[in-house]
């Protein structure tokens, strides 16, 4: 399988690379030799999974075939560029343009991306044969990531943009709340809870129906429950909103979801509001919804649920009988760190 980087978003220390293998892991693409650096993401995977990516990451930027993989100075990165054969993805007649990116402040002063972008031009220009360099509108370019003392280079194969999370963010949908989860954390959890087409996605506590939209454009069928009718009403105006039908939003205790199978969970409970934990602790709401999602679910499948880090979650997970796959920590404000975690049910 050929050797593909991603470029990922700093937005989040672990999500991005873990989201990238949730979506090779949900489509069935296998993949090995996963190596993480500060921002990049490096493994083998099928070329398809790149379209699959593009089409679902909420924290990915760039998808690139590999090429090498050198130290950050300029006698190494000049060595491999010089054992590369640039011919194998570069033919006659052809246009490129070399790009490189730093993370960071990694080889600050050892490296002028300018210089080197110009040297490694000349070097892929010589290497290959009828090919020129186009900056402003290259058939092809070949971008470069300094991180972790590395130069990692490659030929671009897609760039994602976030424009569309942005245009879908809590303040610009009809129905706000302030607790509202933003939407490119909505579609990671979906991501890491394996949801894909034609799945039924299941959110407990919809809220303003963030993880329900998300789930939408990437295919899954999607079921929101929600204790307040307010909630369900403003739900389906940011439903109508977008354009999407979702299977069904019902008036519910989310403890005692009236449904008999989904297949995964995405949700993000209330923290210490009385008038929507019905009635319980943050504990014990999360405990109870974590139980009555367990009885939705099939073996193998899985939950991605948010809460207080102070809750200790994988704990409360774990003593119910799923397998704890991992958790991610996000900073919201000084008195709230979330703990997204992901659970999978291992026994009937």
């Amino acid at each position: 399988m050929p050797k593909l980087f991603f470029l990922l978003s700093g937005e989040n220390e672990s999500l991005p690379a873990a989201e990238v293998k949730a979506i090779l892991e949900a489509e069935g693409y296998s993949y090995s030799g996963a190596e993480e650096f500060d921002q990049v993401l490096r493994l083998e995977a099928e070329l398809g999974s790149v379209q699959t990516v593009q089409v679902r990451s909420a924290y990915t930027r760039v998808c690139a075939l590999e090429l090498f993989v050198a130290n950050a100075n300029h006698s190494d990165i000049a060595k491999a560029a010089a054992e590369t054969d640039f011919k194998a993805v570069l033919k006659s007649g052809e246009s490129f343009a070399v790009r490189i990116n730093r993370i960071k402040n990694y080889a600050d002063e050892a490296l002028n991306t300018m210089v080197l972008e110009g040297k490694l031009g000349k070097q892929i220009l010589n290497g290959t044969e009828g090919t020129t360099v186009n900056l402003k509108n290259p058939d092809k370019t070949f971008i470069g990531i300094i991180t972790d003392e590395k130069l990692v280079l490659g030929l671009k194969l897609t760039e994602i943009t976030s424009k569309t999370f942005s245009e879908r963010r809590p303040r610009k949908k009809p129905f706000f709340h302030p607790s509202a989860m933003p939407s490119k954390m909505a579609r990671c959890m979906v991501n890491l809870a394996h949801g894909k087409a034609e799945a039924l996605v299941l959110d407990p506590f919809c809220g303003t129906g963030t993880s329900l939209i998300e789930a939408s454009y990437i295919g899954c069928r999607a079921v929101g429950v929600d204790a307040q009718k307010r909630m369900i009403l403003g739900t389906r105006k940011n439903l109508r909103f977008f354009n999407i039908a979702a299977e069904g939003l019902i008036l519910a205790d989310s403890r005692k979801i009236p449904l008999f199978k989904v297949d995964c969970v995405v949700t993000d409970p209330p923290y210490g509001r009385s008038s929507s934990t019905l009635k319980s602790t943050t504990k014990q709401l999360v405990q109870d919804v974590l139980a009555s999602s367990l009885e939705l679910l099939g073996v193998g499948q899985r939950i991605c649920i948010a809460s207080p880090k102070t809750l200790n979650i994988s704990s409360l997970g774990t003593e119910l009988g799923y397998r704890h796959v991992e958790s991610h920590f996000a900073y919201i404000h000084q008195s709230l760190t979330r703990e997204i975690a992901v659970f999978e049910k291992v026994t009937k």
